[in-house]
């Protein structure tokens, strides 16, 4: 490596004088300089970019439905045809599954109004009901966790940035993730999504090792991670096959930030991620590979959210049509204050909260048979009026700077509001939902949803086009719900606060009611005294 190099990515170069060497280094490395993920299987044939993502398309059914947006009976229409294929009523060509909507029917509902009570209230129910249909009340808890921030690429809404030199760079080593795990798991997690930066600092080989220490982590009473998804940079079909072949892991996310090509080429002005084509087919190279469980997301802030939305309906329809299975999730951050980052401090195209309540609702009529996540970037207050638009996933307790979570154990809420508010912190961030994991749970409790730790589709082969089969014929609730009573019947048993025990176990009493099947609910009783006796992990 070039000795200025070396000495950028051990962190050496700090000093105002060193500056133009300083850009130098930065230059050599988030050009085409450094490359994470190595394509040793070059043959593999896939669609252009511009084929999935058809700007074009979008505009055009954005402008086309803009005078159909404003008659209540076209939104009504689309509300109850969105209803009716999550609910399997008159679906097309006797066809089981469920189906989404169009783009130029999705285009529509973006167009609405967002000021309009009658029709929101109307999107918002719908999506509610279509998400109930499905997922029932259950939310399934994760926490992520923050292997490196050192990164080579230039993204401008990121604090990681190559070009952030005010802020700490680290890395954790073997006794570093292990502290970090036993830590989130003695907090109750099972299901952690692991996230690094691009640097030669932490390459691909070190992170293998990183998911096989985070796999092995035990902690009394009865710790351990069942599911690792990891969100991490671009990788090749050869080294996709390498992390399946960990057989440790769940779902490959990856954010494209944006779809709209001249903003991508803008807010990536250097380094490997400022390959737009290369990322959009990110996804085709995991399901060659034989990952088969893969999540979507966006940033919303960097450009117009109605062309996001439709741009990830079209990437979900592309993976639908050609590998028999839709995304697993998508993730829809909104931009959030971080250091060093100009279009996170000023954000070039706001969401106001009007917008986003209707774009999740709307993401949930469109996709229905898809998770959809939720993180601490939102607010509480937000994050509880989510939950009623068509949220199936969300964090809880995170943090977002390397190392945090074994050295934050000590510190109140507001204390770590205030330091995540910091611009000069290490967050990737800022973080505006302070709550531990058990004060999360217990407000789900409370608001009526049952928190899921359940792992068991990922371990029992229901992945991919599998799980989709059994999500789009609306069976996908008959496992989760009974799972999902069972692995709070966990938490509440080992990491439970008293009053969060207390009212979750009345939940768990009263949920048993709503289990249709007679020999389910004796199956579910037998494994809950088993639970009692000592017994875990035990699921359908």
């Amino acid at each position: 490596m070039l000795p200025v190099v070396k000495n950028l990515v051990s962190g050496a170069i700090r000093a105002p004088q060193t500056k133009n060497l300083l850009s130098n280094s930065i230059n050599l490395l988030s050009k085409r300089f450094y490359v994470w993920s190595i394509e040793r299987e070059p043959n593999h044939k896939f669609k252009k970019a511009s084929e999935i993502i058809r700007e074009k398309e979008i505009f055009e059914a954005l402008e086309k439905t803009k005078e159909d947006s404003k008659n209540p009976e076209v939104i009504k229409s689309i509300l109850k045809k969105a209803k009716d294929k999550a609910l399997l009523k008159n679906v097309v060509g006797g066809s089981e599954y469920v189906q989404g909507l169009t783009i130029e029917e999705t285009a529509t509902l973006l167009n609405m109004d967002s000021t309009n009570k009658e029709l929101t209230s109307l999107l918002f129910k719908t999506a509610f009901d279509i998400k109930e249909r499905i997922y029932g009340n259950r939310i399934v808890l994760f926490a992520p966790l923050y292997i490196s921030n050192y990164c080579v690429n230039s993204c401008t809404y990121c604090s990681f940035r190559v070009q952030n030199t005010h802020g700490t760079r680290a890395l954790l080593e073997k006794e570093d993730i292990e502290r970090e795990v036993v830590t989130l798991q003695r907090q109750g997690h099972k299901r952690l999504l692991v996230l690094t930066g691009e640097h030669p600092k932490y390459p691909f080989e070190k992170f293998l090792d990183a998911l096989k220490v985070i796999s092995e982590v035990r902690t009394p009473p009865c710790g351990e991670i069942r599911r690792i998804n990891v969100e991490i940079p671009m990788l090749s079909v050869s080294d996709f096959r390498r992390l399946k072949n960990t057989n440790v892991i769940g779902t490959y996310t990856l954010f494209q930030e944006t779809y709209h090509r001249e903003t991508f080429k803008r807010v990536h002005p250097q380094g490997p991620k400022s390959n737009y084509e290369r990322r959009v087919l990110t996804f085709d190279r995991a399901q060659t590979a034989g990952i088969d469980d893969v999540g979507l997301g966006v940033l919303f802030g960097l450009y117009d959210y109605k062309f996001e939305v439709l741009a990830l309906l079209q990437h979900a329809q592309h993976l639908d049509q050609t590998y028999h299975a839709g995304p697993h999730t998508i993730s829809i951050p909104r931009i959030q204050p971080a250091a060093n980052a100009p279009d996170a401090i000023k954000t070039p195209f706001p969401v106001n909260d009007d917008d986003f309540r209707k774009l999740v609702a709307i993401l949930r009529c469109a996709v229905p048979y898809t998770g959809m996540i939720l993180s601490t970037r939102e607010t509480t207050e937000m994050r509880n009026q989510l939950l009623n638009m068509g949220i199936s996933q969300m964090s809880a307790g995170s943090r977002t700077d390397v190392g945090a979570y074994h050295r934050d154990t000590s510190k109140k809420a507001d204390e770590l509001l205030h330091q995540n508010t910091e611009y000069n912190s290490s967050s990737q961030f800022t973080l505006n939902d302070p709550r531990n994991t058990d004060q999360v749970i217990s407000d789900l409790i409370k608001s009526g949803y049952v928190p899921s730790f359940c792992t068991a589709c990922y371990r029992e082969g229901r992945t991919g086009e599998a799980f989709m089969n059994i999500a789009k014929k609306g069976d996908i609730h008959n496992f989760c719900h009974p799972n999902s009573l069972l692995t709070l019947q966990e938490y509440l048993t080992d990491y439970a606060s008293e009053e969060t025990r207390k009212i979750g176990e009345e939940l768990i009493k009263k949920e048993e009611k709503r289990i249709p099947s007679k020999i389910r609910l004796a199956a579910l009783k037998k494994k809950q005294k088993r639970l009692a006796a000592g017994e875990r992990d035990l699921y359908f």
